[in-house]
C-alpha cells in the first residue's frame, strides 16, 4: 500500500470521506474515481499504486459507505453523481477532470458526465455504465441478488474478527489467485462495529437505493447524451469468476452502442473484481488514466 490522505468534503447532509493520493508535482492532473455497489474508494488502491504519482487520484466512499456510512439520504446514482461534481469542485482545479468509475461507480461516473459537464473531462468506465433493462418480475431485493449475488448477502452477516472476514473473501472465487495487501486494505476498510460482531459499514438502504437506480431511465439513458468521449475497459469474466463477464460482444452488440461516444476494450485475463484490484486490470487502467490526464 503507498501513503494517502483522508479528507473531507461537504455534499447535501454532511461531508463526504475521500481518499487522496497526492502527485509528485504539484499542479499534475486530477482524476476522481468511483467504486462499486458494495465497495469503498480503497478499492482503487492498486491503481493508485501503478499510477505512481503521475497524477493526483481522488476516490470517495461513496454516501452510505465506510467513511461516509452516516451521510444519510436520499441516495441513488443521481446523489451520487452530485457528489462527485462537489468532490471535483473542492479538490481538483478549475475546469475538468477524468472521472472513472468501476461497476455501480461507472454508472454514476456517466450520470455525473451528463449533469455535470462542466466538470467532467473524458470518462474512464470500468466494467460498467452500459445497462439493460431490469426483469419486471423480480423485487428489489431479488433483483440486487442475481446483480450481486453474495455480495448482498455479506450485508447482514455479522464476523468474529477481522481474520474472519479477510477469509470469507479470501474464499471469494473472484480473488482466489488474486489477493494483495490493497484487496487486503481494501476489504478491511469496509468494517465497522467491535468484535465479536464486526459488520459491513454498507448501509443497507443505500445499497437497495442504488441498485434499483441502476435501471432507472436517467442512468441507462446516460451513456447515450454523454457531453465527452468515453472508454469502456470490460472484464470476459463474471463477479464469481465465472465465464460469462457482464459484457461479452454479444451483450455490447446489442446495446447498439455505435451512436455513442462509448468506445468498448475487453481486458484479457480479468473479472469483475480483478480489473481493478487484479495486476493485469490494474496497470491497463493506470495507463488509461494517465492518457486521459495528457489530452
Amino acid at each position: 500500500m503507498i501513503a494517502y490522505e483522508e479528507v473531507r468534503v461537504p455534499v447535501a447532509g454532511g461531508e463526504l470521506t475521500v481518499l487522496r493520493w497526492p502527485a509528485r508535482e504539484p499542479g499534475a492532473p486530477v482524476v476522481v474515481a468511483l467504486h462499486g455497489i458494495t465497495a469503498n474508494a480503497l478499492s482503487w488502491g492498486r491503481v493508485a499504486r501503478l499510477l505512481d504519482g503521475r497524477v493526483t487520484l481522488v476516490a470517495p466512499d461513496l454516501r452510505g459507505r465506510a467513511g461516509s456510512s452516516a451521510l444519510p439520504g436520499p441516495y441513488g446514482i443521481a446523489a451520487h453523481a452530485d457528489d462527485a461534481a462537489a468532490v471535483a469542485t473542492a479538490l481538483g482545479p478549475p475546469g475538468r477532470v477524468v472521472l472513472a468509475g468501476h461497476s455501480m461507480g461507472a454508472f454514476v461516473a456517466a450520470l455525473a458526465a451528463v449533469r455535470h459537464p462542466e466538470r467532467f473531462g473524458p470518462l474512464l468506465l470500468v466494467d460498467g455504465g452500459v445497462g439493460f433493462p431490469a426483469p419486471t418480475h423480480l423485487s428489489p431485493d431479488d433483483l440486487l441478488t442475481a446483480v450481486i449475488g453474495p455480495a448482498m448477502d455479506r450485508l447482514s452477516t455479522t464476523f468474529p474478527d477481522r481474520a474472519a472476514y479477510r477469509s470469507f473473501w479470501q474464499a471469494h472465487p473472484a480473488f482466489a489467485d488474486a489477493w494483495s495487501d490493497e484487496v487486503d486494505a481494501y476489504i478491511q476498510r469496509d468494517l465497522t462495529g467491535a468484535e465479536p460482531a464486526l459488520r459491513s459499514s454498507c448501509r443497507i438502504e443505500a445499497v437497495r437505493a442504488d441498485g434499483v437506480g441502476l435501471f432507472g431511465e436517467e442512468v441507462l439513458a446516460a451513456v447515450r447524451g454523454l457531453p465527452v468521449p468515453a472508454t469502456l475497459l470490460w472484464a470476459p469474466r463474471g463477479l464469481m469468476d465465472e465465464a460469462q463477464g457482464l459484457y461479452d460482444e454479444d451483450r455490447l452488440a446489442a446495446a447498439d452502442l455505435g451512436d455513442t461516444r462509448v468506445t468498448p476494450v475487453e481486458v484479457p485475463d480479468t473479472n469483475h473484481y480483478t480489473l481493478l484490484t487484479g495486476d493485469t486490470g490494474a496497470a491497463e487502467i493506470a495507463r488509461r488514466l494517465v492518457e486521459l490526464s495528457d489530452t
